[in-house]
Protein backbone atom coordinates (compact mmCIF):
# COMPACT_ATOMS: atom_id res chain seq x y z
CA UNK A 1 0.00 0.00 0.00
CA UNK A 2 1.46 3.42 -0.68
CA UNK A 3 1.28 6.38 1.96
CA UNK A 4 2.13 10.14 0.82
CA UNK A 5 3.26 12.46 3.31
CA UNK A 6 3.51 16.14 3.11
CA UNK A 7 5.47 18.43 5.47
CA UNK A 8 5.15 22.42 6.18
CA UNK A 9 6.87 23.99 8.65
CA UNK A 10 4.30 26.04 10.34
CA UNK A 11 3.16 26.14 13.89
CA UNK A 12 -4.13 28.43 15.50
CA UNK A 13 -27.22 25.03 23.64
CA UNK A 14 -27.99 21.74 22.90
CA UNK A 15 -31.74 20.92 20.61
CA UNK A 16 -32.90 18.26 19.00
CA UNK A 17 -32.20 17.76 15.17
CA UNK A 18 -35.26 15.33 14.48
CA UNK A 19 -37.65 18.42 13.91
CA UNK A 20 -35.19 20.24 11.19
CA UNK A 21 -35.81 20.34 7.68
CA UNK A 22 -31.98 20.23 6.45
CA UNK A 23 -30.31 18.37 9.57
CA UNK A 24 -27.40 20.29 10.72
CA UNK A 25 -24.04 19.37 11.99
CA UNK A 26 -24.53 18.90 16.22
CA UNK A 27 -23.81 22.15 18.20
CA UNK A 28 -22.68 21.60 21.47
CA UNK A 29 -21.65 24.48 24.38
CA UNK A 30 -18.41 24.50 26.11
CA UNK A 31 -20.77 23.68 29.28
CA UNK A 32 -21.21 19.77 27.36
CA UNK A 33 -17.42 19.68 27.26
CA UNK A 34 -16.53 20.40 30.73
CA UNK A 35 -19.60 17.53 32.20
CA UNK A 36 -18.64 15.35 29.18
CA UNK A 37 -20.91 13.79 26.22
CA UNK A 38 -21.76 9.94 24.88
CA UNK A 39 -20.97 9.16 22.11
CA UNK A 40 -23.25 9.46 18.93
CA UNK A 41 -22.80 9.24 15.51
CA UNK A 42 -24.99 10.80 12.91
CA UNK A 43 -24.27 10.70 9.28
CA UNK A 44 -25.35 13.93 7.05
CA UNK A 45 -25.75 12.75 3.08
CA UNK A 46 -24.79 15.39 0.42
CA UNK A 47 -25.28 15.40 -3.37
CA UNK A 48 -25.23 17.53 -6.02
CA UNK A 49 -28.84 16.84 -6.65
CA UNK A 50 -28.87 18.68 -2.91
CA UNK A 51 -25.68 19.83 -2.12
CA UNK A 52 -27.10 22.23 0.92
CA UNK A 53 -29.78 20.59 2.66
CA UNK A 54 -28.43 17.06 4.47
CA UNK A 55 -30.15 13.77 4.84
CA UNK A 56 -29.64 11.81 7.83
CA UNK A 57 -28.90 8.50 6.63
CA UNK A 58 -28.47 4.75 8.46
CA UNK A 59 -28.03 1.35 7.11
CA UNK A 60 -31.66 0.98 6.87
CA UNK A 61 -32.37 4.50 5.22
CA UNK A 62 -29.99 5.71 2.11
CA UNK A 63 -31.80 8.77 1.14
CA UNK A 64 -30.68 9.90 -2.03
CA UNK A 65 -27.02 8.19 -1.81
CA UNK A 66 -26.19 6.50 -5.11
CA UNK A 67 -23.60 2.68 -4.26
CA UNK A 68 -22.40 3.23 -8.23
CA UNK A 69 -20.97 6.93 -7.27
CA UNK A 70 -17.76 7.34 -5.22
CA UNK A 71 -18.67 7.99 -1.74
CA UNK A 72 -16.59 10.28 0.50
CA UNK A 73 -16.64 10.46 4.19
CA UNK A 74 -15.73 13.81 6.38
CA UNK A 75 -14.18 12.45 9.85
CA UNK A 76 -13.61 15.29 12.05
CA UNK A 77 -11.49 15.30 15.45
CA UNK A 78 -11.68 16.65 18.91
CA UNK A 79 -14.02 19.55 19.77
CA UNK A 80 -12.93 20.66 23.33
CA UNK A 81 -15.65 23.52 22.70
CA UNK A 82 -18.42 21.93 21.45
CA UNK A 83 -18.43 23.96 18.37
CA UNK A 84 -19.30 22.76 14.63
CA UNK A 85 -16.17 22.71 12.70
CA UNK A 86 -15.75 25.71 10.64
CA UNK A 87 -14.51 24.05 7.67
CA UNK A 88 -17.38 21.29 7.28
CA UNK A 89 -19.67 23.47 4.81
CA UNK A 90 -16.92 24.49 2.65
CA UNK A 91 -15.18 21.01 2.20
CA UNK A 92 -18.55 19.59 1.38
CA UNK A 93 -19.22 22.23 -1.45
CA UNK A 94 -15.98 21.97 -2.92
CA UNK A 95 -16.02 18.14 -3.22
CA UNK A 96 -19.36 18.05 -4.86
CA UNK A 97 -17.88 20.98 -7.38
CA UNK A 98 -15.17 18.87 -8.51
CA UNK A 99 -17.15 15.35 -8.96
CA UNK A 100 -20.65 13.93 -8.54
CA UNK A 101 -20.29 11.70 -5.28
CA UNK A 102 -22.04 10.92 -2.28
CA UNK A 103 -20.17 12.88 0.50
CA UNK A 104 -21.24 11.90 3.99
CA UNK A 105 -20.23 14.07 7.00
CA UNK A 106 -19.70 11.93 10.10
CA UNK A 107 -20.94 13.97 12.79
CA UNK A 108 -19.38 12.66 16.38
CA UNK A 109 -19.62 15.76 18.13
CA UNK A 110 -21.62 13.87 21.02
CA UNK A 111 -18.40 12.25 22.00
CA UNK A 112 -15.67 14.44 20.63
CA UNK A 113 -16.54 17.03 22.57
CA UNK A 114 -15.03 17.26 25.89
CA UNK A 115 -12.00 18.95 27.69
CA UNK A 116 -10.33 15.66 28.18
CA UNK A 117 -8.79 14.61 25.10
CA UNK A 118 -8.30 11.18 25.78
CA UNK A 119 -11.64 10.83 26.27
CA UNK A 120 -12.30 11.69 22.86
CA UNK A 121 -9.09 9.72 21.49
CA UNK A 122 -10.49 6.21 23.58
CA UNK A 123 -14.24 6.99 20.93
CA UNK A 124 -12.20 6.17 17.76
CA UNK A 125 -12.44 2.68 17.20
CA UNK A 126 -16.31 2.54 18.67
CA UNK A 127 -17.10 5.33 15.39
CA UNK A 128 -14.91 3.30 13.32
CA UNK A 129 -17.21 0.18 14.23
CA UNK A 130 -20.32 2.30 13.37
CA UNK A 131 -18.83 3.47 10.19
CA UNK A 132 -17.70 -0.28 8.85
CA UNK A 133 -21.17 -1.09 10.05
CA UNK A 134 -22.15 1.09 7.27
CA UNK A 135 -20.46 0.39 4.59
CA UNK A 136 -20.90 -3.48 4.84
CA UNK A 137 -24.45 -2.49 3.92
CA UNK A 138 -23.19 -0.12 1.25
CA UNK A 139 -21.09 -3.31 -0.58
CA UNK A 140 -24.42 -5.48 0.36
CA UNK A 141 -26.37 -2.77 -2.19
CA UNK A 142 -23.43 -3.13 -4.63
CA UNK A 143 -21.18 -0.59 -3.79
CA UNK A 144 -16.91 -1.00 -4.14
CA UNK A 145 -14.47 -0.84 -1.94
CA UNK A 146 -12.00 1.17 -4.38
CA UNK A 147 -14.67 4.00 -4.44
CA UNK A 148 -15.24 4.12 -0.67
CA UNK A 149 -12.72 7.79 0.03
CA UNK A 150 -12.34 8.73 3.48
CA UNK A 151 -10.89 12.16 4.96
CA UNK A 152 -10.03 12.04 8.31
CA UNK A 153 -9.22 15.41 10.21
CA UNK A 154 -6.82 14.40 13.38
CA UNK A 155 -8.40 11.96 15.17
CA UNK A 156 -10.84 11.22 12.68
CA UNK A 157 -7.42 10.43 10.29
CA UNK A 158 -6.80 7.28 12.82
CA UNK A 159 -10.68 6.40 13.04
CA UNK A 160 -10.27 6.57 8.92
CA UNK A 161 -7.29 4.00 9.61
CA UNK A 162 -9.35 1.87 12.04
CA UNK A 163 -12.16 1.34 9.00
CA UNK A 164 -9.44 0.63 6.49
CA UNK A 165 -7.83 -1.94 8.76
CA UNK A 166 -11.12 -3.35 9.11
CA UNK A 167 -10.66 -4.39 5.24
CA UNK A 168 -7.74 -5.03 5.04
CA UNK A 169 -6.37 -1.71 3.29
CA UNK A 170 -8.67 -2.29 0.14
CA UNK A 171 -10.25 1.03 0.87
CA UNK A 172 -10.42 3.46 -2.10
CA UNK A 173 -8.44 5.76 -0.37
CA UNK A 174 -7.83 7.79 3.30
CA UNK A 175 -6.37 11.76 3.44
CA UNK A 176 -5.26 12.37 6.93
CA UNK A 177 -5.31 16.05 7.61
CA UNK A 178 -2.65 16.53 10.27
CA UNK A 179 -3.47 12.95 12.03
CA UNK A 180 -3.04 13.63 16.12
CA UNK A 181 -0.58 12.96 17.52
CA UNK A 182 -0.52 12.90 21.40
CA UNK A 183 -1.80 8.96 22.04
CA UNK A 184 -0.65 7.69 18.72
CA UNK A 185 2.64 8.62 17.92
CA UNK A 186 4.87 5.80 18.40
CA UNK A 187 2.39 2.96 18.68
CA UNK A 188 1.70 0.22 16.27
CA UNK A 189 0.26 0.28 13.05
CA UNK A 190 -2.72 -1.66 14.08
CA UNK A 191 -3.56 1.41 16.33
CA UNK A 192 -3.32 4.56 14.50
CA UNK A 193 -3.28 5.77 10.39
CA UNK A 194 -1.18 3.65 8.70
CA UNK A 195 0.17 2.72 4.72
CA UNK A 196 -1.72 -0.31 4.76
CA UNK A 197 -5.01 1.57 5.45
CA UNK A 198 -5.93 1.70 1.79
CA UNK A 199 -4.82 1.29 -1.56
CA UNK A 200 -3.78 5.03 -1.37
CA UNK A 201 -3.12 7.17 2.14
CA UNK A 202 -1.92 10.37 1.68
CA UNK A 203 -0.92 12.87 4.80
CA UNK A 204 -0.82 16.43 5.46
CA UNK A 205 1.22 17.46 8.25
CA UNK A 206 0.70 21.22 8.35
CA UNK A 207 1.84 21.82 12.41
CA UNK A 208 2.52 20.05 15.97
CA UNK A 209 0.38 18.87 18.55
CA UNK A 210 -0.90 20.51 21.85
CA UNK A 211 -2.17 23.90 22.41
CA UNK A 212 -3.42 23.88 19.11
CA UNK A 213 -6.34 21.55 19.64
CA UNK A 214 -7.72 24.83 22.16
CA UNK A 215 -7.73 27.03 19.09
CA UNK A 216 -11.60 27.34 17.67
CA UNK A 217 -9.81 26.83 14.30
CA UNK A 218 -8.36 24.27 13.10
CA UNK A 219 -5.40 22.81 11.44
CA UNK A 220 -4.22 24.46 8.49
CA UNK A 221 -4.04 21.28 6.26
CA UNK A 222 -7.94 21.24 6.21
CA UNK A 223 -7.30 25.06 4.36
CA UNK A 224 -4.81 23.61 1.97
CA UNK A 225 -6.62 20.22 1.19
CA UNK A 226 -9.79 23.02 0.46
CA UNK A 227 -7.21 25.38 -1.75
CA UNK A 228 -6.63 22.04 -4.22
CA UNK A 229 -10.64 21.78 -4.42
CA UNK A 230 -11.21 25.53 -5.80
CA UNK A 231 -8.66 27.68 -6.45
CA UNK A 232 -6.94 28.26 -10.14
CA UNK A 233 -3.40 27.28 -8.59
CA UNK A 234 -2.22 23.70 -7.60
CA UNK A 235 -0.03 23.43 -4.25
CA UNK A 236 3.04 21.40 -5.82
CA UNK A 237 5.24 19.10 -2.99
CA UNK A 238 8.69 17.56 -4.23
CA UNK A 239 9.71 14.04 -2.64
CA UNK A 240 12.68 14.73 -0.38
CA UNK A 241 14.38 13.49 2.42
CA UNK A 242 14.40 16.20 4.40
CA UNK A 243 13.10 19.97 4.64
CA UNK A 244 16.58 21.39 4.56
CA UNK A 245 17.89 19.60 1.11
CA UNK A 246 14.19 20.72 -0.29
CA UNK A 247 14.70 24.43 0.55
CA UNK A 248 18.50 23.83 -0.80
CA UNK A 249 16.99 22.49 -4.39
CA UNK A 250 18.39 19.09 -4.56
CA UNK A 251 14.98 17.52 -4.65
CA UNK A 252 13.47 19.22 -7.49
CA UNK A 253 13.85 16.38 -10.11
CA UNK A 254 10.68 15.64 -10.62
CA UNK A 255 10.01 19.35 -11.73
CA UNK A 256 11.73 19.30 -14.85
CA UNK A 257 10.61 17.85 -18.22
CA UNK A 258 10.52 14.12 -19.08
CA UNK A 259 10.80 13.52 -15.70
CA UNK A 260 7.66 11.98 -13.17
CA UNK A 261 5.63 14.81 -12.65
CA UNK A 262 5.41 16.37 -8.70
CA UNK A 263 2.70 15.05 -6.65
CA UNK A 264 -0.10 17.62 -5.58
CA UNK A 265 -1.15 18.60 -2.52
CA UNK A 266 -4.94 17.82 -1.52
CA UNK A 267 -7.65 16.26 -3.14
CA UNK A 268 -5.28 15.37 -6.32
CA UNK A 269 -2.71 14.17 -4.85
CA UNK A 270 -3.42 10.08 -6.30
CA UNK A 271 -2.68 11.51 -9.89
CA UNK A 272 0.54 10.48 -8.82
CA UNK A 273 -0.16 7.46 -7.34
CA UNK A 274 1.00 4.89 -10.43
CA UNK A 275 4.97 6.56 -10.39
CA UNK A 276 4.76 6.34 -6.65
CA UNK A 277 4.21 3.11 -6.27
CA UNK A 278 6.34 1.54 -8.19
CA UNK A 279 9.24 3.38 -5.54
CA UNK A 280 10.62 0.06 -2.66
CA UNK A 281 8.98 0.22 -0.42
CA UNK A 282 6.23 2.42 -1.37
CA UNK A 283 5.74 4.95 0.69
CA UNK A 284 7.30 8.85 -0.33
CA UNK A 285 7.93 12.19 1.85
CA UNK A 286 7.51 15.40 -0.05
CA UNK A 287 7.61 18.49 1.17
CA UNK A 288 6.51 22.27 0.08
CA UNK A 289 5.71 25.73 1.29
CA UNK A 290 2.68 28.01 1.04
CA UNK A 291 1.64 31.63 0.70
CA UNK A 292 0.75 33.23 3.88
CA UNK A 293 -3.29 33.52 2.62
CA UNK A 294 -5.47 31.89 0.01
CA UNK A 295 -4.86 30.54 -2.66
CA UNK A 296 -1.00 29.47 -0.86
CA UNK A 297 0.64 28.59 -4.16
CA UNK A 298 4.19 29.37 -4.29
CA UNK A 299 6.02 29.42 -7.52
CA UNK A 300 9.30 28.01 -7.73
CA UNK A 301 12.30 29.39 -9.49
CA UNK A 302 15.87 28.47 -9.52
CA UNK A 303 18.53 31.64 -9.48
CA UNK A 304 22.08 30.22 -11.04
CA UNK A 305 24.87 32.43 -9.79
CA UNK A 306 28.37 32.16 -11.54
CA UNK A 307 30.87 34.60 -9.16
CA UNK A 308 34.13 35.80 -10.23
CA UNK A 309 35.78 37.07 -6.77
CA UNK A 310 39.36 35.80 -6.04
CA UNK A 311 37.75 35.30 -2.71
CA UNK A 312 35.23 33.31 -1.20
CA UNK A 313 32.06 34.89 -0.44
CA UNK A 314 29.55 33.59 1.81
CA UNK A 315 25.86 35.13 2.36
CA UNK A 316 22.54 35.46 1.25
CA UNK A 317 20.56 36.44 -2.10
CA UNK A 318 17.31 37.94 -2.01
CA UNK A 319 15.66 38.49 -5.49
CA UNK A 320 12.70 41.02 -6.35
CA UNK A 321 10.87 40.92 -9.71
CA UNK A 322 8.68 42.82 -11.43
CA UNK A 323 6.63 42.79 -14.53
CA UNK A 324 5.81 45.92 -16.63
CA UNK A 325 2.52 47.04 -14.96
CA UNK A 326 4.64 47.59 -11.49
CA UNK A 327 3.89 44.28 -9.84
CA UNK A 328 6.53 43.08 -7.98
CA UNK A 329 7.22 39.81 -6.09
CA UNK A 330 10.12 39.17 -3.71
CA UNK A 331 12.01 35.77 -2.35
CA UNK A 332 14.29 35.62 0.45
CA UNK A 333 17.05 32.79 0.10
CA UNK A 334 18.04 33.22 3.50
CA UNK A 335 17.62 29.77 5.36
CA UNK A 336 21.15 29.03 5.59
CA UNK A 337 24.78 31.16 3.78
CA UNK A 338 25.38 30.01 0.51
CA UNK A 339 28.87 29.51 -0.80
CA UNK A 340 30.19 31.80 -3.49
CA UNK A 341 33.55 30.75 -5.15
CA UNK A 342 35.09 32.11 -8.22
CA UNK A 343 33.74 30.36 -11.32
CA UNK A 344 31.62 27.62 -9.57
CA UNK A 345 27.81 27.41 -10.21
CA UNK A 346 25.90 28.23 -7.13
CA UNK A 347 21.76 26.60 -7.98
CA UNK A 348 19.55 28.91 -4.97
CA UNK A 349 15.89 27.88 -5.17
CA UNK A 350 13.53 31.03 -4.70
CA UNK A 351 10.19 30.73 -3.71
CA UNK A 352 7.58 33.66 -4.90
CA UNK A 353 4.11 34.29 -3.72
CA UNK A 354 2.83 35.40 -7.15
CA UNK A 355 3.57 33.99 -10.79
CA UNK A 356 4.78 36.94 -13.34
CA UNK A 357 4.25 35.58 -16.72
CA UNK A 358 6.93 38.60 -18.01
CA UNK A 359 9.54 39.59 -16.15
CA UNK A 360 10.44 43.16 -16.69
CA UNK A 361 13.07 43.77 -13.78
CA UNK A 362 14.90 41.82 -11.68
CA UNK A 363 16.46 43.48 -8.80
CA UNK A 364 19.07 41.58 -6.31
CA UNK A 365 20.57 42.03 -2.49
CA UNK A 366 23.57 40.37 -1.40
CA UNK A 367 24.17 40.08 2.52
CA UNK A 368 26.84 38.60 4.34
CA UNK A 369 24.63 39.06 7.48
CA UNK A 370 27.36 41.30 9.25
CA UNK A 371 26.06 44.87 10.83
CA UNK A 372 29.62 45.54 11.59
CA UNK A 373 32.85 45.72 9.60
CA UNK A 374 33.95 46.35 5.81
CA UNK A 375 31.06 45.98 3.23
CA UNK A 376 31.95 43.28 0.66
CA UNK A 377 31.26 42.70 -3.19
CA UNK A 378 29.49 40.40 -5.18
CA UNK A 379 30.94 39.67 -8.65
CA UNK A 380 28.43 37.76 -10.81
CA UNK A 381 30.08 36.32 -13.95
CA UNK A 382 26.09 35.08 -14.97
CA UNK A 383 22.76 35.00 -13.18
CA UNK A 384 20.62 32.61 -14.51
CA UNK A 385 16.43 32.61 -13.71
CA UNK A 386 14.78 29.82 -14.54
CA UNK A 387 11.05 28.35 -13.64
CA UNK A 388 10.25 25.13 -12.22
CA UNK A 389 6.79 25.90 -12.50
CA UNK A 390 6.45 26.68 -16.12
CA UNK A 391 9.83 25.47 -17.57
CA UNK A 392 8.53 26.04 -20.87
CA UNK A 393 9.02 29.81 -20.13
CA UNK A 394 12.31 31.33 -21.42
CA UNK A 395 15.26 31.43 -19.33
CA UNK A 396 16.05 35.13 -18.00
CA UNK A 397 20.04 35.88 -17.84
CA UNK A 398 22.25 38.57 -16.99
CA UNK A 399 25.68 39.05 -17.46
CA UNK A 400 28.86 41.11 -15.51
CA UNK A 401 27.11 42.44 -12.63
CA UNK A 402 28.74 43.97 -9.36
CA UNK A 403 26.51 43.58 -5.94
CA UNK A 404 27.65 45.91 -3.29
CA UNK A 405 26.51 44.00 -0.06
CA UNK A 406 22.98 45.04 1.35
CA UNK A 407 22.40 47.57 -1.92
CA UNK A 408 19.50 46.87 -4.25
CA UNK A 409 20.78 46.32 -7.76
CA UNK A 410 18.18 46.61 -10.71
CA UNK A 411 18.68 45.19 -13.82
CA UNK A 412 16.85 43.80 -17.14
CA UNK A 413 17.26 40.73 -17.67
CA UNK A 414 18.19 38.68 -21.32
CA UNK A 415 16.87 35.72 -22.77
CA UNK A 416 19.53 33.17 -22.22
CA UNK A 417 20.94 31.58 -25.64
CA UNK A 418 19.47 28.33 -26.42
CA UNK A 419 22.41 25.67 -25.71
CA UNK A 420 23.60 24.44 -29.08
CA UNK A 421 23.16 20.41 -29.43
Amino acid sequence: MLRLYFFISLMCFVRSDTDETCPSFTRLSFHSAVVGTGLRVKLMLYTRRDPTCAQVINSTTLGNLNVTKKTTFIIHGFRPTGSPPVWIGDLVEGLLFVEDMNVIVVDWNRGATTILYNHAADKCRKVATVLKKFIDHLLAKGASLDDIYMIGVSLGAHISGFVGEAYNGKLGRITGLDPAGPLFNGKPPEDRLDPSDAQFVDVIHSDIDGMQYFKCDHQKSVFLYLSSLRENCTVTAYPCNSYRDYRNGKCVSCGIPQKESCPLLGYYADNSKDYLTEKDPPMTKAYFDTADEKPFCIYHYFVDIITWNKNVRRGTITIKLKDKAGTTTESKIDHEPATFQKYHQVSLLARFSQDLDKVATISLVFSTGSVVGPRYKLRILRMKLRSLTHPERPQLCRYDLVLMENTETDFQPIFCPKLQL
